[in-house]
């Protein structure tokens, strides 16, 4: 090999290097692609709610119309025109209060013609006496036979019983011109006025209606399975229409023996104190017999995920989505929670409807938090 040859390989060779280097040099220089992190899921509060510890109730829901306890729809007892209606509806009486005033002429002239007759037997019993004492005087003696005697006895008996009559008479016709003034039976408030003046009535025809406020009840329907449940006394919780968002008690006054073979239902009744006459007859009430009360950690009925192989709630900690095991206890069907029971505590951040299909361990965040 000569010298030139030589000189030319090491120059090859060189070369070579140099160009390996600079390659090794650039590929050192440049930054590996960055793998692109999955974005979060974005959560609304309606997907969300808060476990929190919280008083349930359980029992049967009711419903029913309110009424008073004690109501009296007052009835004519005598034939006459309606003279004066001293009150009015929604007017308040007291036990013994004049209501309506029926004509009267007719009956004070029966009651004048009775205390006449009563006059004239009463006359005529003592004429009767005074005979009989004369006729016994007379039978001592021997002046007049034993028959006039019996017969002076026979006429005094008959106007005792005449004067017994005319004394029946007399206080039939009192009583029937005390019933042309109508009175209250108790004290109350006039909740419906069906005659008015001068209108004719008979026997039996409706005059008023009164009712007293002071407590009212409610007439409503259970299951038949709830009957061993129910106790008389037990509370009862219910709202009333027209009084939005405020909650009214009462207590079961009674509950009715037989069952309604066509529905399957109770009859119950609960009394309410309505306390300052808020309540009114006729309301819409619907509520529930307050079985069971239990304060405890709760979530509404819609947490509880029922997909997998048992009760689970789906659970976001830590940005992070899990799900966890829980038992379902007592059930508030009036307010739709159930208590919780299992590795959940108060605060926590459960997933509703359609966030509850997320996997877990995906990263989530609620927006407007």
């Amino acid at each position: 090999m000569t010298r030139t040859q030589f000189e030319r390989r090491i120059a090859g060779a060189l070369i070579l290097a140099l160009t390996s280097l600079a390659l090794a040099c650039g590929r050192k220089g440049k930054t590996e692609p960055a793998v692109a992190e999955t974005p979060p899921v974005t959560l609304g509060n309606e997907n969300i709610v808060i476990a929190e510890r919280r008083v349930l109730k359980n029992g049967p829901a009711i419903s029913g119309a309110l009424a008073p306890v004690r109501q009296a729809t007052v009835r004519a007892e005598v034939s006459g025109t309606v003279l004066r209606n001293l009150l009015q509806q929604g007017q308040r009486a007291d036990s013994g209060r004049l209501i309506i005033r029926i004509d009267e002429a007719a009956i004070r002239d029966a009651y004048t013609s009775a205390k006449s007759n009563l006059v004239t037997a009463q006359s005529s019993l003592e004429l009767a006496k005074r005979n009989a004492e004369r006729s016994a005087a007379l039978a001592d003696a021997g002046a007049i036979a034993d028959r006039d005697l019996e017969s002076s006895r026979w006429a005094v008996q008959n106007a005792q019983a005449a004067v017994a009559e005319a004394q029946s008479r007399v206080a039939s016709a009192e009583k029937q011109l005390a019933r042309t003034e109508v009175r209250a039976p108790f004290a109350g408030i006039l909740s419906e006025l069906m005659a008015k003046e001068g209108d004719v009535v008979l026997p039996g025809n409706p005059l008023f209606t009164l009712i007293d406020p002071a407590s009212m009840q409610l007439e409503a329907s259970v299951p038949v399975s709830a009957l061993t449940k129910l106790r008389v006394g037990m509370p009862v919780e219910f709202g009333v229409s027209g009084y939005d968002g405020r909650n009214f008690k009462g207590r079961i006054d009674r509950i009715n023996p037989t069952a309604d073979p066509a529905t399957g239902q109770v009859r119950i009744y609960v009394s309410i104190p309505n306390l300052g006459g808020m309540l009114v007859s006729g309301l819409y009430a619907d509520g529930r017999v307050a079985i069971e009360t239990k304060e405890t950690l709760a979530a509404p009925f819609a947490a509880i995920d029922t997909r997998g192989t048992g009760p689970a709630v789906i659970r976001l900690r830590g940005s992070k989505v899990e799900r966890v095991p829980v038992q379902p206890g007592l059930r508030d069907e009036a307010a739709e929670w159930v208590e919780i029971q299992g590795a959940v505590a108060p605060g926590d951040t459960l997933l509703l409807g359609t966030a509850q299909g997320l996997t877990e361990g995906t990263v989530a965040r609620v927006v407007g938090e």
